[in-house]
C-alpha cells in the first residue's frame, strides 16, 4: 500500500467556476449532443492523512464547467484497506476496493494507493495534483462519447427504477452501464487514526455502485435495481443519481450522465 504526501497545487487554467452539479439537470431524451460530461473518480479514505487535499480538489471541481465546455462529475470511492489503522471510515465499502484494485490491474500499477483520481476510466495519477487533473481533462475534449440520459429515476421500497436511453454507440462494442448514488455532501468527525481530531468534509460520496446493464446498441428501457444502501444514506440531503457507459474490463468511460434525486 502506497500513499503519497501533499503536492504543490497549481490552478487548472482549463477550469472555470461555473454552474454547480445540482444545476446539471437530464436534457431532452431526444437532444442531438451527447452531454460534455468528464467523470472524475476518487479513491480516498479518512484514515489517510494524504486524502484531505485530494477531497478538497474534488470539492473544488466537482460540478465545475471548464473552459471548453465539459461538466465535472465527481464521485468520491472510500477504500476499505486503511480501516484496520486506528479508524474505520463510515463512508467506505469493499465495492469501492474491489473497482480500485481492477484499475490497478489494469494501469499495471505495483499496488493500490490512495489519494488516487481516475479520470473517464482513462488516466490515474495522485488525487491531489490539480496540474495533472488539468491535463486530463483537457485530453478529455476530443473524445468520443455516446449520447446517454437519465430519463427517470424513482425510489419505492429499496429499489430504483431507472429509465435511462443511449444512443450513437460504437459498432460492435459492448458497454456496461454502472449507475451510483451520491450523497452531495458529508461532514465527518474523525477520532483516531491519521487524521485523528480533524473535522473532513467530502462531496460526491459513493454510497451504492453496481453495473445495471449491458448494451450492444441503441437502448430505451427500464432497469429495476435492488439499492440496499439507500437507507445507509442521511434522510433529507441532497444526492445524485449518477449514470456511465464504461468499456469492458473496466475500460474507458465514454458517456455519462446526472441528475439530482429525493430521497
Amino acid at each position: 500500500m502506497n500513499t503519497f504526501r501533499k503536492t504543490t497545487w497549481s490552478i487548472a487554467a482549463c477550469l472555470l467556476a461555473v454552474s454547480p452539479l445540482p444545476m446539471a439537470i437530464s436534457q431532452p431524451k431526444h437532444a442531438e449532443t451527447p452531454p460534455n460530461i468528464v467523470l472524475v473518480e476518487l479513491f480516498t479514505s479518512e484514515g489517510c492523512s494524504s486524502c484531505p487535499p485530494a477531497d478538497e480538489l474534488l470539492r473544488k471541481v466537482n460540478g465545475r464547467q471548464t473552459a471548453a465546455g465539459q461538466l465535472v462529475v465527481g464521485i468520491s470511492e472510500h477504500v476499505t484497506y486503511w480501516n484496520r489503522l486506528g479508524w474505520t471510515d463510515p463512508f467506505s465499502s469493499s465495492t469501492y476496493t474491489d473497482r480500485q484494485d481492477r484499475y490497478a490491474n489494469r494501469f499495471g500499477l505495483d499496488s493500490v494507493y490512495t489519494p488516487q483520481m481516475v479520470v473517464n476510466g482513462q488516466q490515474q495519477f495522485v488525487g491531489s495534483n490539480e496540474s495533472l487533473l488539468g491535463r486530463a481533462l483537457a485530453d478529455q475534449v476530443k473524445q468520443k462519447r455516446i449520447n446517454l440520459r437519465i430519463l427517470s429515476s424513482e425510489f419505492q421500497n429499496g429499489n430504483i427504477a431507472i429509465h435511462f436511453a443511449a444512443s450513437q454507440l460504437p459498432s460492435n462494442r459492448p458497454l456496461n452501464i454502472v449507475a451510483t448514488l451520491t450523497d452531495d455532501l458529508a461532514i465527518s468527525k474523525v477520532i483516531r487514526g491519521e487524521n485523528g481530531g480533524r473535522s473532513l468534509q467530502h462531496v460526491a460520496v459513493a454510497r451504492s455502485l453496481a453495473t445495471i446493464a449491458t448494451i450492444h446498441g441503441d437502448t430505451d428501457t427500464t432497469v429495476n435495481v435492488p439499492w440496499n444502501a439507500v437507507d445507509a444514506t442521511k434522510q433529507g440531503a441532497a444526492h445524485h443519481l449518477i449514470l456511465f457507459a464504461q468499456e469492458a474490463g473496466q475500460g474507458a468511460i465514454v458517456g455519462a450522465d446526472a441528475t439530482p434525486v429525493i430521497l
